[in-house]
């Protein structure tokens, strides 16, 4: 699954699976086996992390009874076409939640680029970290910190729990679903190439477009209406003065 040429979807085969008790964090867990060698499509699950963190180097709330999940890849496309690769996993994290939700539950909904929300309130973040490994090779994690039985105290964002909308599912259930889900949607993403049909399903469950929402980048802030994503993923704001304005990363407040 590995090397130059990127030859092959990603199939069920391609992916296994080690439970761990308790780490500092599975994304550092996935990125020590891959400076050792680890093969690409190597799942880690732990009970709890001691030292989980979030996008920009936040601490993610790592209690016991949530699934806390992070998937190694090795060489996963090139290097232009990653970009899409959080459209996908958010896509694969929402198809997991989805299945074990009760019926008459809201929907489950991806606010942009990847957070996963039910009723507008958090219920799993997602981080996707790489580097370059001594061979040459490009080793990438997708994190998943999914709250089933607990969520913090208090966030950036309103948070909730599975549990708070009935589902009854265990973390190790609900794993297994994104095992089967992850697999699936990247053999659909298909090593980049197949960015349409991922957007096709993002915008099937993405929450707020049409709204009017606040982006908080690094430097600033700015208001606009969400007009979507553009055909490489990246945030469509409409702005008061009539321009549009394309965003690749920031953090999105709804009204």
């Amino acid at each position: 699954m590995s090397g130059s040429g990127f030859p092959r979807r990603f199939s069920l085969d391609d992916f296994r699976h080690e439970a761990l008790g308790e780490v500092g964090s599975t994304n550092t867990e996935c990125l020590e086996r891959a400076r050792n060698g680890a093969l690409s499509g190597l799942w880690i699950t732990a009970g709890r992390q001691t030292g989980g963190r979030g996008r920009r180097g936040r601490a993610w709330f790592s209690e016991p009874g949530n699934l806390y999940a992070s998937l190694l890849l090795i060489d996963p496309a090139p290097m232009d076409r990653l970009g899409s690769l959080p459209l996908a996993v958010a896509v694969a994290v929402e198809e997991a939640i989805s299945r074990v939700m009760p019926p008459g539950a809201p929907q489950v909904l991806i606010k942009w680029p990847n957070d996963i929300l039910i009723d507008r309130r958090k219920v799993c973040g997602i981080l996707i970290e790489g580097e370059t490994l001594p061979d040459g090779r490009h080793a990438l994690v997708i994190g998943c910190g999914i709250n089933v039985a607990a969520a913090p105290d208090a966030g950036l964002y309103p948070v909730a729990t599975l549990r708070d909308f009935g589902v009854s599912a265990s973390a190790e259930e609900l794993f297994a679903h994104l095992f089967q889900s992850m697999a699936g949607t990247l053999s659909l993403w298909n090593r980049g190439r197949g960015i349409a049909a991922i957007m096709e399903r993002w915008k099937q469950v993405a929450g707020g477009v049409g709204e009017n929402i606040t982006v908080n980048l690094p430097d600033r802030s700015i208001s606009g209406r969400f007009a979507g994503i553009d055909d490489t993923g990246l945030l469509k704001l409409e702005t008061d003065d009539g321009g549009t304005r394309l965003i690749a990363a920031g953090d999105v407040f709804f009204g």
